[in-house]
C-alpha cells in the first residue's frame, strides 16, 4: 500500500473512534471527506491492526479493503452530508454561528504600475 494511502486512511480511522463514541441519535452522519481515503485502499489485502479491526467491528487479520467497505457502508442510506463544523456531533456543531460572507473591495496595491 502506498504510504500516503495508509496516513489518509489512519486519519479517518482516528476521527471514525472519535465520531463513533459520540451516542447515535447525536452523532453527525458520517463524512464525506472519508470516502477518498476508503476508495484508496478498497483493494488493498494487507491486515489491518487489530485495534481498527476492533473499532470497526470486524475479526482480527482484517484486510484493509474490507475495512474500507465498512467505511463505505456508511454512505448507503445516507441522505445529508456533514460540515466540518457538525463533526463528530450535531450537538457541537449546534452552537457555531452561521456567518454571511460579504464581498471584500480588491487591493490592488500589491500590484502598482
Amino acid at each position: 500500500m502506498h504510504q500516503a494511502a495508509r496516513l489518509e486512511f489512519e486519519r479517518v480511522m482516528d476521527e471514525f473512534v472519535r465520531w463513533h463514541v459520540v451516542p447515535e441519535d447525536e452523532r453527525s452522519p458520517a463524512p464525506a471527506w472519508w470516502w477518498g481515503p476508503a476508495m484508496a485502499v478498497v483493494d488493498d489485502q494487507e491486515p489491518m491492526s487489530s485495534a481498527w479491526c476492533a473499532e470497526l467491528g470486524l475479526s482480527e487479520g482484517t484486510s484493509f479493503a474490507d475495512g474500507a467497505r465498512t467505511i463505505l457502508a456508511l454512505f448507503v442510506e445516507q441522505t445529508s452530508l456533514t460540515g466540518p463544523q457538525d463533526f463528530p456531533s450535531i450537538a457541537e456543531g449546534a452552537d457555531h454561528d452561521v456567518r454571511e460572507l460579504h464581498p471584500q473591495p480588491s487591493d490592488d496595491s500589491a500590484f502598482q504600475p
